[in-house]
């Protein structure tokens, strides 16, 4: 059978670091860059909110006086690790205690711009948010000098670009967490997956399904080198070729995969790549094999397409992962959701979240919604249709780590019904040699 081709467009150049050059400077411009411009974001929806009110500085506050104001949260964390804890457990007999999560019952809110800060206090719950975010809040300053929140306005999931209209099914497959070297990695698994997605298994009916695959993304962390190796000391000759093995395996593997169809390769946070976001794509000598097909893509993380037009946006997890630490949700979607309505990718970067020091732009800025959010690396396989106010729909996806779960994610990218286009998710189910394919959401996203 044929496979299906779709027009690939990687828009992944706002995230290179090529033209840049780190000078000694700090991070404070990339928190002027994302304040000047989420601000005249807020300052555009007002009107439509609280059109009675003024607009004013952290400075220019008066104590009872109803006003908004708009800045860049700070939140004070009791429980949230510095240097100088690493140093005392260098030191101390006693352990510190190191939580999942950072949070404790008197953390606290502060908003500041320009001029200056005030702490928080009233409507805006501390759990929900993290250091990072610009919003525009309602309130007035009290006499204690606190700013007593009223309601509070976010920048909202963002203009997206109309959904095409296609009436034939092409499917992308999402994979992470394969961790090739770990004691977790199982070869069979990842072998009928590459069987699977190649059209080497399965009835006629599976290869048609396969044949509709257009694309692979692997969601980082895809080798697992053992820590041993990262203590500072040179690495012994007779060592060199074990830290090589995971990713000579993995270039056997893509090698399989690049040879049938495209892939794209995005680094994690276990991968051999800078540590800080955005990570640059991987080395293309890293993949002797695979690189000498041009249906190879190394990608940077985060990581934006369009196949078809349908834009596709995604990370490795570690925004999602940080957000965990320093703030509470029901579950990893509403964080993927709420980065999505504070239209930035990664909002703790760079106060726990290593980023790149820019000078003059914030390359993780949402501008424009996409069709489907992927992110990698996490506990459990998750998904939903999320619907914004202007009609828009993105498809949010939480990728499972596959040494863990066995499971690959397929997106139909866009399927035409009864005219309305909807997104909808498959998982792919594998384990010790037997391939189960299992429907989880029809069209509606319903389960």
């Amino acid at each position: 059978m044929e496979r299906k081709q779709a027009e690939y467009s990687n828009l992944d150049e706002r995230y290179a670091i090529q033209g840049e050059k780190y000078q000694g400077q700090q991070y404070s411009h990339i928190y002027f860059t994302r304040l000047h411009h989420m601000r005249n974001l807020l300052h555009a929806l007002v009107p439509s909110w609280k059109p009675h009110l003024p607009v004013t500085t952290v400075l220019g506050l008066e104590e009872g006086k109803d006003c908004i104001i708009v800045g860049t949260l700070y939140k004070h964390m009791k429980l949230k690790p510095s240097i100088l804890d690493e140093y005392s457990k260098e030191r101390s007999a006693i352990p510190l205690v190191k939580p999942h999560n950072f949070m404790h019952p008197d953390d606290h809110l502060i908003l500041e711009d320009e001029s200056g800060r005030v702490t928080l206090a009233g409507a805006i719950p501390p759990a929900a948010y993290v250091t990072g975010v610009v919003i525009a809040l309602h309130g007035k300053e009290t006499s204690a000098g606190n700013f007593l929140v009223e309601d509070i306005l976010e920048a909202g999931i963002p203009p997206q670009i109309t959904l095409p209209s296609i009436n034939e099914d092409k499917y992308v497959v999402f994979v992470s967490g394969l961790s090739i070297g770990s004691e977790k990695f199982n070869p069979l698994q990842f072998q009928l997956l590459i069987d699977h997605i190649t059209g080497h298994l399965g009835d006629e009916n599976e290869q048609s399904i396969a044949s509709n695959i257009v694309r692979v993304v692997v969601a980082g962390n895809s080798v697992h080198i053992s820590p041993r190796f990262f203590n500072g000391q040179a690495v012994a000759s007779k060592d060199q070729s074990r830290i090589a093995e995971p990713i000579k395996e993995l270039d056997i593997m893509l090698t399989q995969l690049v040879a049938s169809l495209p892939v794209d390769m995005m680094p994690g946070s276990n991968d051999p790549a800078n540590f800080s976001l955005p990570q640059q794509p991987l080395h293309r000598c890293l993949f002797a094999g695979a690189a000498t097909y041009n249906t190879f893509s190394s990608c940077s993380n985060p990581h934006q397409f369009e196949l078809d037009s349908v834009r596709f946006i995604g990370t490795s997890g570690q925004n999602i992962d940080d957000l965990y630490k320093y703030s509470d949700a029901k579950d990893k979607l509403e964080f993927v959701e709420r980065t999505l309505r504070w239209r930035h990718l990664a909002p703790t970067a760079p106060n726990s979240l290593g980023c790149y020091p820019y000078t003059d732009k914030d390359p993780f800025l949402v501008e424009s919604c996409p069709h489907v959010y992927f992110v990698g690396n996490q506990d459990k396989y998750e998904t939903q249709l999320l619907q914004g106010p202007e009609k828009q729909k993105v498809r949010l996806i939480c990728i499972p780590r596959f040494c863990d779960s066995g499971v690959a994610v397929m997106e139909l990218g866009v399927q035409h019904v009864e005219f309305l286009n909807k997104l909808r998710c498959l998982t792919m189910l594998y384990l010790s040699g037997v391939q189960k394919m299992e429907l989880l959401f029809n069209m509606n996203g319903k389960s």
